[in-house]
C-alpha cells in the first residue's frame, strides 16, 4: 500500500464525522449516534496513524523509536471495541442489557490497550521500523508478546462481529440484512490479516523469512476489510433514508389527482405562505394535504350523501373491500361536489348552508391517498363524475344533505 491508501480513507472518515457532528451535538444522549461517531473517529485515526509518514513523524516528535506501534495497536483495539459496541446498540434490546454488554467489551479491550502499552514499555525496540516492525521484532521479549496480543484481539473481534452479524441477519430482512452481511464479510478479512501476520511472525521464530506476507499482503487485507465494513455500516442507514424520501415523494405524487381536482375550490393561489419547490418533501406533503382539506371544507355544502351511498354500494358490488369502497365513495362525492360548485357560480347553496363541518365523520378521518387513487382509477368514480357533469350541464339542483 502506498501512503495515499492510508490518508484517503482517513479523510473520508473525517468528512463522514463532520456530517454527523451536528446531529451528535443535538442528541448526545443517543447511544447509537455516539457509537457511530466514535467508530468514525477511531477508523480515521487508525488509517492516519498507520500511514508510514505519520509513524515516522510521531516517533520523531516523541523521541521514542517505534512508539507508533503501541499507538496504532491501541487504536485498532479501540476500533474493534467500537464496532462491537455499535452492533450491540444498533441491535437494541433491554437498555440495561445493552449497556452491560457494551461495558464488558469496552472494559475487555481497555485492558488489552493497557497491556499493549505495558509490554512496549517493558520491551526494547531501539531501531525504528516503519513497515515491518511485527516481523523485525518478532523474537524480542515483550515486543513479541505485544504483537501476539494485538493480533489475537483483532481475531477475537473479527470472529465476534461475524457471529453477532450473522445471528442478527437471520432475524431481519431488507437493507439491514444486506448491511449486516457486508459488515460480516468485511470483518472476515481480520482473520486472513491476522493469519498472514502470524505466519510471518512464526516463520521468524523458526528462522524463516516470510516478511512480505506481513509487510505487503496483510495491510491490503486490513484496508479492504475496513472499507468493506464501512460500506456495510452505511448501506442500511443510507438506503433507509433514500427509501423514506422516495416513499414521501411517492405519497406526494399520489395525492396529486385529488389536489388537482380540488384546486379550483381550494384557491391555492391565494394562500399567504408559498412553499418553494426545493422545500423538504415532508413540508410539501403538509402543504398539499392542507390544500386538500381547505378544498373539502369549501365544498362541504355540496356533498351529496346519496352520491356517497350509491357509489359505496356500487364499489362493494364490484368487489372492493370496505376500506376501498369507502375511498371510492368519498372520491365520488368530491368529484360530484366540484361539478356542483362549478354549476353554482353565485354560491346559492353556500349562502343557504347552516353548518360547515370538517370532512370527517364518526368513522374518522379519510384516507386521502386512497381517495386520490380512486379519482384516477375507479370506474365507480368515473361514472359518478360523468353523471355529475351531465346533471350540471342540464340543470343545477341543490344536493341532498
Amino acid at each position: 500500500m502506498d501512503d495515499s491508501s492510508y490518508y484517503i480513507p482517513a479523510a473520508a472518515m473525517a468528512i463522514a464525522f463532520a456530517v454527523k457532528a451536528p446531529s451528535l451535538l443535538r442528541s448526545w444522549r443517543d447511544p447509537l449516534l455516539r457509537s457511530v461517531c466514535v467508530l468514525l473517529v477511531l477508523a480515521g485515526l487508525v488509517f492516519f496513524f498507520a500511514a508510514p509518514p505519520t509513524i515516522g513523524e510521531v516517533n520523531r516528535l516523541t523521541g521514542i523509536p517505534n512508539v507508533s506501534a503501541p499507538l496504532v495497536y491501541s487504536l485498532l483495539s479501540a476500533f474493534s471495541a467500537a464496532c462491537l459496541v455499535l452492533i450491540i446498540n444498533w441491535r437494541g434490546g433491554p437498555p440495561e442489557a445493552t449497556r452491560r454488554a457494551s461495558r464488558r467489551w469496552i472494559a475487555g479491550y481497555g485492558l488489552v490497550i493497557v497491556a499493549l502499552i505495558t509490554l512496549f514499555v517493558l520491551g526494547d525496540a531501539p531501531l525504528e521500523r516503519l513497515r515491518d516492525l511485527d516481523t523485525y521484532y518478532a523474537t524480542t521479549p515483550f515486543i513479541r508478546e505485544m504483537i501476539v496480543l494485538y493480533l489475537a484481539s483483532l481475531t477475537v473481534a473479527g470472529v465476534a462481529m461475524n457471529v453477532m452479524c450473522w445471528r442478527w441477519a437471520l432475524q431481519v430482512h431488507g437493507w439491514l440484512r444486506a448491511g449486516l452481511l457486508i459488515i460480516a464479510f468485511g470483518f472476515l478479512f481480520n482473520i486472513p490479516y491476522a493469519a498472514t501476520k502470524f505466519i510471518a511472525v512464526v516463520a521468524r521464530w523458526n528462522g524463516g523469512d516470510l516478511d512480505d506476507l506481513s509487510t505487503y499482503v496483510a495491510p491490503v487485507l486490513a484496508s479492504a476489510g475496513a472499507q468493506i465494513s464501512a460500506v456495510g455500516f452505511c448501506v442500511p442507514l443510507a438506503c433507509q433514508r433514500i427509501g423514506d424520501t422516495w416513499s414521501t415523494w411517492a405519497t406526494y405524487r399520489r395525492l396529486g389527482p385529488l389536489w388537482r381536482e380540488l384546486k379550483p375550490a381550494a384557491g391555492h393561489g391565494d394562500r399567504a405562505v408559498r412553499i418553494s419547490w426545493w422545500s423538504p418533501a415532508e413540508l410539501q406533503i403538509t402543504q398539499r394535504e392542507a390544500d386538500i382539506h381547505d378544498g373539502m371544507l369549501s365544498l362541504y355544502p355540496y356533498f351529496d350523501t346519496e352520491v356517497r351511498s350509491n357509489a359505496y354500494d356500487a364499489a362493494v358490488a364490484a368487489g372492493s373491500d370496505p376500506a376501498q369502497a369507502q375511498a371510492e365513495a368519498d372520491a365520488a362525492v368530491v368529484t360530484a361536489a366540484v361539478r356542483a360548485r362549478a354549476a353554482d357560480p353565485e354560491g346559492r347553496v353556500i349562502d343557504s348552508a347552516t353548518t360547515a363541518a370538517p370532512y370527517a365523520s364518526a368513522e374518522g378521518p379519510r384516507d386521502l391517498v386512497r381517495i386520490s387513487t380512486a379519482l384516477r382509477q375507479s370506474a365507480v368514480v368515473a361514472a359518478a363524475r360523468e353523471q355529475a357533469t351531465t346533471r350540471s350541464e342540464s340543470d343545477f339542483h341543490e344536493p341532498t344533505r
